[in-house]
């Protein structure tokens, strides 16, 4: 291969040659930030869980007997949320011997309703687990401290804006006081686990008098991901009317959306490369016409086939391997410019910390998108160029095989 001729050719055609390399480059741009977009997505949808450090929840949902005549629950004061009834002991230590279960940790979420207004409260074990459920909301705190002792409290930031309480003030829960020792900010997308104040587990106990086992919240964390589906039937099995979700309890909501998300993706990124790919071959199979008097000579004079072919593919290498490199690039800035917008991901009802009544708006949650490129998503788009260029290089050393020095000579 006479790699001199190689450049000397590109630089002279030199329209041709951008052509070229930009068709490439935007076949590569659309596959890469496509590609980012999507699994950004899923990672969005994905994040109430890996934030809490939780792969399932398992919950319990109040049963109510209508058909019996039994009165509903009243709304006034402390009580268990619907979707939070409390899991005997017995169940918890069954899910947390079943197999595939890494570790758990409890919890107890509780409404309050009074005339002031609605708050909720979790009462957080601080000896579980620190990386696994509520407790991580330790990380999140703004100022101060989180509780070491009881009648201390966390309370979240808006909450603690609205109602005018500040840091070392002291307030009452259901005529009990509490003392404010920190104020935290709820993470992005970890709703599932936000509150509007956070107590020591006992303390929360003590204000349903549910006793020192009292828990409504179980947060487990697996020995291996790919065991998700067979836990969560284990679970369902072994222990009757508890729910257990996981990332596909949001996707199941999205279905529609997700679905065409992916496939979407991946019928796009076809299309671009498709079309990279036809641009290229137009372009080079009409600079092949331009170029036959060329051929011809270089056959004249010697020159083999496979000495042209190497030629031709060595043109179409180069030009993948510059449009790669540079719709790599390009793919990054615009998949950086998506990474500022943000999605609304519907929350499952059991996982709403919220009765209905209480905010429309809290059965979605805004999470922006974490769109990255990783090393993997760039080398594939870098390899599908090269492969781009050299099918198209193969091609047009077939073509000249076709083309005969004296009929070439013939015509000039």
């Amino acid at each position: 291969m006479y790699y001199p001729y190689i450049i000397k050719e590109l630089l002279h055609r030199h329209n041709r040659t951008l052509v070229n390399i930009l068709g490439i480059a935007v076949g590569i741009a659309l596959f890469v930030s496509i590609n980012a977009t999507s699994t950004a997505y899923k990672k969005a949808v994905s994040r109430p869980f890996k934030n809490l450090g939780a792969d399932l929840i398992v919950q319990r949902a109040e049963e109510r007997n209508m058909q019996g005549g039994r009165p509903p629950a009243s709304m006034r004061g402390i009580r268990l949320p619907f979707s939070n009834q409390l899991i005997s002991p017995r169940d918890l230590n069954g899910i947390t011997q079943i197999e595939g279960i890494d570790v758990g940790s409890s919890a107890l979420l509780l409404w309050e309703f009074e005339k002031q207004g609605f708050r909720t409260i979790m009462g957080v074990d601080l000896d579980q687990p620190d990386l696994l459920g509520p407790v991580k909301v330790r990380d999140w705190l703004k100022s101060g401290r989180f509780p070491e002792k009881q009648g201390e409290a966390v309370l979240e930031e808006h909450y603690a804006r609205f109602q005018a309480i500040h840091l070392g003030d002291t307030f009452k829960i259901s005529g009990s006081p509490f003392r404010v020792v920190g104020i935290l900010e709820i993470k992005e997308g970890a709703q599932v686990a936000a509150a509007n104040i956070y107590l020591p587990l006992g303390d929360a106990q003590a204000l349903i008098k549910g006793g020192p086992e009292a828990v409504n919240i179980l947060y487990l964390r697996l020995q291996n991901p790919s065991m998700l589906n067979k836990v969560k039937k284990q679970i369902s099995k072994e222990v009757k009317g508890v729910s257990v979700s996981s990332s596909d309890s949001f996707l199941e909501l999205m279905g529609g959306v997700s679905m065409i998300s992916g496939r979407f993706s991946m019928i796009a990124s076809v299309v671009a490369l498709l079309g990279a790919v036809l641009l290229i071959m137009k372009t080079m199979l009409s600079n092949l016409v331009e170029r036959s008097r060329e051929i011809g000579i270089l056959k004249a004079v010697g020159w083999t086939h496979g000495e042209i072919q190497k030629q031709l593919m060595g043109e179409a290498f180069l030009q993948a391997l510059i449009g790669g490199i540079l719709g790599i690039l390009v793919g990054y800035v615009i998949s950086y410019g998506m990474g500022f917008l943000s999605i609304s991901i519907p929350v499952p009802w059991d996982l709403n910390p919220l009765p209905a009544m209480a905010k429309a708006e809290a059965a979605t949650q805004a999470v922006r998108l974490p769109v990255s490129v990783s090393l993997g998503l760039a080398a594939t788009s870098m390899a599908l160029s090269l492969i781009v260029g050299c099918v198209t290089g193969y091609l047009l050393g077939r073509r000249t095989s076709k083309m005969k020095p004296a009929d070439i000579l013939r015509q000039l």
